[in-house]
C-alpha cells in the first residue's frame, strides 16, 4: 500500500471526517450530519457516532470484539523502522524483499507490518525510526487505510520515544526544515528551573507529533533520580520531587491539551505514557533494569513514597482540562520488598504495586508495561533479551495472564497475540468466561477511549502539506535552540576567564574511548573522534593544532564510561558484578556494602551481588589526561572545560586544571559555544548534587536525594542542587527560592 488518496466530508459544526476509498468504508447521513460507517453494516452503530461521548463510544465498541481482536488490541508492537534496513532490529521484508530491491516507497508497509494489523489485530505500533518526516507521515496514512478497511475500522495508535532531544542531533544549528526542533534532553530542560519552558517544548513537540502520525509518545520520564550511577539519570528531570513533578505536570499538559477544546483532547492531542510507575531511579549499585543482573530496586532509606510524589503530584494531577496523563507505564525492576505482600517480582507483575496506582490513587486509564517483559529468559545473564524478572520459570501464557489480572491493560514490546489469547482461555477455566470477558472488555475501553479521544475514528489521517510547514519549521527550531543554551551550567569561572573572545586561538584535543559494553550488551569497538566537528568550531575561533600556540584549551570530557558486569569476572569464579564509575582514573570500592541488599536470579548461584574490593576502569578515561596535559603545556594560560554529564560525575580529578567549567546537559555543540562566547549568559542551574569523590556515592542511599557530600572547588564554590553561576556570580532568584533544596 502506497501513499493512499484521502477523501474529506465535512460536518458543520462537527468534526471533519477522513478516509480512503481503498479502504472500503462509507459516509452514513443522518440528522442532516455525516459519520464514517467503519462497521460496513449501512447503518449507524454507537462507537461510529461522534456525538456521543468517547466513554459511551469505547465500552460499545469493546463489547463487539472477539477474543482474537481484543488480545491485539491490548498489544504494542515491537520497534518499527520505516523503512527497515539489513542490519537493524527485528528484521522485515517488502514483498518478500529487502526494502533496497523491492522498487517500493520508503513509506511502504512491510510484510510484518501488514500482517500485524491484518491479522493479528495489533492497533499500536512504535516506530522507532523513520527516514524523514514525510516518510513518517506516507507511513502512518499507509497504516491507517490498511485498519480503516479491517474488521470495526479501529484506526492505529503510532507511538515513539522522544524525538526532540538535542543530544543527538546534529551538533550545529541549521533553521527550519532538518526533521523536529531539537530541545534539552530531560535533564538539561530541568536545569532551566523552568516549568513553564517545559510546557511550551510541549506544545511544539505534540503538533509536530500529530504532523508526522505519532499519537502517543512514551513519556515523560518522571523517576525521581536518586541514584547518580543510573542508566537512564539523563532522560529524568533530577532528584528534586517537586522539580520532577512540575515538569512532569508541564509536560503532560503541553503535549495532552488541544486549544479550544471542552475536555482538552483534540487534534493537537498527543497521549503521553509517563513512566516508569512506582519510580525506577533506585537501582542497586547504579544498575539498570533491562538486564538480569540490574534488575533490582533498593529502598535503604526506606524512601519509597518519595518517589511517588512526581507521579501523585505531577503526571496523576494536571492543571490542564485531560486531567492526568493518560496512559502510565511501570518499569521493568523489582522494587524489593515493597507492598504489603513483599513479593519481589517486576512491577507490571506485582500485584500490590498495580493496586497502588489502580486503587488507592483511582487511575483508571491505560497501564501498559515496558517493552519485553514477556517471553523466556536468556540462558545468561549478561544478554539483551526478555525481562521477565521474577517470573523467569513460569509458562509465557501464565506471565500474560498475571499482568491481566493485576489490572494492566497492555502488554508491549511483542506482535504475538497467541500467548495472551491461550492466558485468556487459562482465565476462563480459572475464573470463568464472563470475569475474563470482563477484564479484556475492561482493558479495551480504555485503550479505545484514547483513540476516540484524539479523533482518530473521524480523521486518522496526515495532511502532508501539514507536514511540511510544521515539522522544524523556523520558528519551532528557533525557540528550541534558545532553550538549549538556558539549559547549560556555568559551574566555575576563575579570574573571569569566561566568556571568551570570539576569534582567539584555541586547542582542541580529540577524545578516546575504550572498547565498552553497549546497550544492548554489545561489544562497542574503540573509537577516536572530534571533539566538536571542525567546521563549527572555526564559526567562533581559530583552531590551533598544539597547546602552546593557543590562547585558550577547550577540553571536552564526557561522563564517565564502566561496565557494571563483567562476563571475566564471573568465569574467573567472581560474581561478575563491577562497580560503576564516576571518576576517571580506576576506582577501587573498599567502601562498598561486602553484602548486597537484593539478589538472586535462577543463572546465579549466589543472591550476593556485592562487590566490594572490585576495581572499575573507565573506557574514556584519557579525558581526564586531555585535561591535565592540555593545562600543562598551556603554562599559565586558561583551560576551559565542557563537561558532556549524562550522571553526575566526580570532578575532583579534573577541577583543579580547568579556570572554566561549563556543563552540558544534552545540548548541541552550538549552544555551548554560544554560552562561553558570550552570545547568551549562562542560567542554568544544577537539578542534581556533584559528587565530592567515589566514596560519597558508595555512601549515599540509592533511594534517598541529596544525600551525598557535594564538590567544594578551589573557589570555594560547592557544586550542590541549585548551583550554577552567570557572569556576576552564584545565581540566587525566583528558581532557586522557588525549588530550594530539603
Amino acid at each position: 500500500m502506497e501513499n493512499q488518496k484521502i477523501s474529506y466530508v465535512e460536518n458543520t459544526g462537527g468534526p471533519r471526517l477522513g478516509y480512503t476509498e481503498d479502504s472500503g468504508a462509507g459516509i452514513i447521513e443522518q440528522d442532516g450530519l455525516y459519520f464514517k460507517n467503519l462497521s460496513r453494516s449501512g447503518r449507524l452503530l454507537p462507537y461510529e457516532d461522534w456525538r456521543l461521548s468517547a466513554d459511551e463510544r469505547a465500552k460499545d465498541l469493546a463489547a463487539r470484539l472477539s477474543r482474537e481482536e481484543l488480545a491485539g488490541l491490548m498489544l504494542y508492537s515491537v520497534h518499527q523502522m520505516v523503512p527497515h534496513s539489513p542490519g537493524q532490529p527485528f528484521p522485515a521484508t517488502y514483498n518478500g524483499k529487502i526494502h533496497a530491491e523491492s522498487g517500493l516507497d520508503p513509506a511502504a508497509l512491510s510484510d510484518q507490518q501488514q500482517e500485524m494489523v491484518r491479522d493479528s489485530h495489533i492497533r499500536h505500533i512504535l516506530m522507532l525510526h523513520a527516514q524523514d518526516a514525510a516518510t513518517a507521515a506516507k507511513w502512518s496514512n499507509n497504516l491507517q487505510s490498511l485498519a480503516e478497511g479491517m474488521g470495526h475500522g479501529i484506526p492505529v495508535s503510532v507511538c515513539s520515544d522522544p524525538r526532540h532531544g538535542a543530544a543527538k542531533a546534529s551538533a550545529e544549528y541549521k533553521g527550519g526544515g532538518g526533521g523536529t526542533s531539537k530541545w534539552p534532553e530531560s535533564v538539561g530542560m530541568a536545569a532551566t528551573f523552568s516549568p513553564e519552558l517545559c510546557k511550551r517544548f510541549a506544545e511544539i513537540a505534540s503538533k509536530e507529533c500529530r504532523a508526522m502520525g505519532i499519537t502517543t509518545t512514551l513519556s515523560p520520564q518522571v523517576d525521581l533520580a536518586t541514584e547518580p550511577r543510573w542508566l537512564r539519570f539523563a532522560d529524568t528531570f533530577g532528584e528534586h520531587a517537586r522539580l520532577a513533578a512540575d515538569m512532569g505536570k508541564a509536560y503532560c499538559d503541553g503535549f495532552q491539551e488541544t486549544d479550544g477544546q471542552p475536555d482538552g483532547w483534540g487534534a493537537d492531542s498527543v497521549v503521553t505514557m509517563a513512566k516508569h510507575w512506582p519510580g525506577g531511579g533506585t537501582g542497586e549499585g547504579g544498575r539498570d533494569a533491562h538486564y538480569a543482573f540490574g534488575k533490582y530496586n533498593v529502598y535503604p532509606g526506606g524512601n519509597f513514597d518519595e518517589h511517588l510524589i512526581p507521579f501523585t503530584e505531577g503526571v496523576l494531577n494536571l492543571d490542564g482540562k485531560t486531567g492526568k496523563s493518560a496512559a502510565i507505564m511501570p518499569y521493568y525492576s523489582v522494587s524489593w520488598n515493597q507492598g504489603e505482600h513483599r513479593e519481589n517480582v517486576g512491577n507490571s507483575y506485582n500485584s500490590d504495586i498495580i493496586r497502588l496506582l489502580r486503587e488507592t490513587y483511582g487511575y483508571d486509564d491505560i497501564i501498559c508495561t515496558d517493552w519485553m517483559i514477556v517471553g523466556d529468559p536468556e540462558k545468561q545473564i549478561n544478554v539483551f533479551g526478555s525481562k521477565c524478572w521474577g517470573m523467569e520459570t513460569v509458562s509465557d501464557p501464565e506471565r500474560h495472564l498475571r499482568i491481566i489480572m493485576n489490572g494492566v491493560d497492555q502488554i508491549a514490546g511483542t506482535n504475538d497475540p497467541q500467548p495472551l489469547i491461550a492466558a485468556y482461555d487459562i482465565g476462563c477455566e480459572r475464573y470463568g468466561e464472563a470475569e475474563m470477558r470482563r477484564r479484556f472488555e475492561a482493558a479495551a475501553a480504555r485503550l479505545l477511549r484514547s483513540l476516540f479521544r484524539l479523533g482518530l475514528f473521524e480523521n486518522p489521517y496526515v495532511d502532508l502539506d501539514q507536514t511540511a510547514q510544521t515539522v522544524g519549521c523556523e520558528a519551532y527550531v528557533k525557540e528550541g535552540f534558545e532553550a538549549q543554551k538556558k539549559a547549560v551550567v556555568l559551574l566555575k569561572n576563575k579570574e573571569k576567564t569566561l566568556p571568551l573572545r570570539p576569534g582567539i586561538k584555541v586547542y582542541v584535543p580529540g577524545q578516546h574511548t575504550e572498547a565498552h559494553s553497549g546497550f544492548f550488551c554489545d561489544k562497542v569497538p574503540s573509537v577516536d573522534e572530534e571533539a566538536v566537528p571542525d567546521a563549527l568550531l572555526r564559526k567562533y575561533f581559530q583552531r590551533v593544532n598544539t597547546p602552546e600556540e593557543a590562547d585558550v584549551g577547550l577540553v571536552f570530557v564526557r561522563t564517565p564510561i564502566s561496565d557494571a558486569y563483567s562476563d571475566e569476572d564471573a568465569a574467573a569464579g567472581g560474581n561478575g558484578y563491577l562497580p560503576l564509575n564516576l571518576q576517571y582514573r580506576p576506582y577501587t570500592a573498599e567502601t562498598a556494602r561486602k553484602t548486597s541488599i537484593a539478589g538472586g536470579d535462577p543463572l546465579e548461584a549466589s543472591a550476593n551481588r556485592g562487590y566490594r574490593g572490585k576495581t572499575a576502569y573507565t573506557a574514556n578515561e584519557s579525558d581526564l589526561d586531555n585535561v591535565i596535559e592540555t593545562k600543562k603545556r598551556m603554562g599559565a594560560k586558561p583551560v576551559v572545560v565542557v563537561a558532556q554529564l549524562t550522571n553526575p560525575v566526580v570532578l575532583a580529578e579534573l577541577e583543579p586544571y580547568a579556570d572554566g567549567i561549563v556543563a552540558d546537559m544534552g545540548v548541541q555543540a552550538q549552544a555551548v559555544l554560544d554560552v562561553i562566547t558570550g552570545e547568551t549568559e549562562p542560567s542554568g542551574l544544577l537539578p542534581f548534587q556533584l559528587p565530592k569523590d567515589m566514596q560519597s556515592v558508595e555512601e549515599q542511599k540509592e533511594d534517598v536525594p541529596f544525600d551525598m557530600q557535594p564538590y567544594q572547588d578551589e573557589l570555594g564554590n560547592v557544586y550542590d542542587f541549585g548551583y550554577g553561576l552567570n557572569w556576576k556570580g552564584k545565581i540566587n532568584d525566583a528558581r532557586t527560592e522557588a525549588y530550594r533544596r530539603k
